[in-house]
């Protein structure tokens, strides 16, 4: 099974994730993950991303596609694989569909969390206490939606247009959202 899940920061998006890859025996895959290990080992692309991202950059379309082609090519993959935090753009759709297309394959269905704008901000909030993470006022998490809204929102349509667009409610409990999206996945 090869899928996608996205929604806006805050939908819960990594946390369901893990949950999906488990019940499915498919690896999660995360391009904010594979950023971080890659900075964290101070990687030549982590060296590339960090630059690019510590000056508010958005890591490059041929980057991340690299960085996602590499990793879906590794033997876990085989059964599937659910990918967070890609693709983002029209052109990381049309640039994974080019690499499933060249082993015969494609997506199989885009999970799409769904969550009230003063929910995501309270979750972000908390989040942004807990972690500390000092930057993230209200303020910074409102920009972070409205780039979310205005660049990744409008793939749902595509998605959409494609009849691989499963939406789910992601509001409630952890469980709750779960059994959500697998009863959704069923259908």
């Amino acid at each position: 099974m090869r899928l996608i899940i996205f929604g806006p920061p805050g939908a819960g998006k990594g946390t369901q994730a893990g949950r999906i890859a488990e019940h499915y025996g498919i690896p999660a895959i995360s391009t904010g993950d594979i950023f971080r290990a890659n900075i964290k080992g101070q990687t030549e692309l982590g060296k590339q991303v960090q630059e690019i991202t510590s000056s508010g950059g958005y890591v490059p379309d041929e980057i991340t596609n690299a960085i996602v082609d590499d990793r879906l090519i590794e033997d876990d993959c085989e059964p599937g694989f659910l990918l967070d935090g890609y693709p983002r753009t029209p052109g990381q759709v049309d640039a994974l569909d080019a690499m499933l297309a060249a082993r015969g394959e494609s997506v199989d269905q885009v999970v799409l969390l769904t969550v009230d704008t003063d929910e995501l901000v309270d979750r972000l909030l908390k989040r942004a206490a807990t972690d500390g993470r000092a930057d993230d006022t209200e303020e910074v998490i409102r920009e972070r939606l409205a780039i979310y809204e205005r660049e990744t929102e409008p793939l749902a349509a595509v998605f959409r247009e494609r009849g691989l667009l499963v939406e789910v409610d992601g509001m409630g409990e952890v469980d709750e959202v779960s059994e959500r999206i697998f009863a959704a996945l069923s259908r």
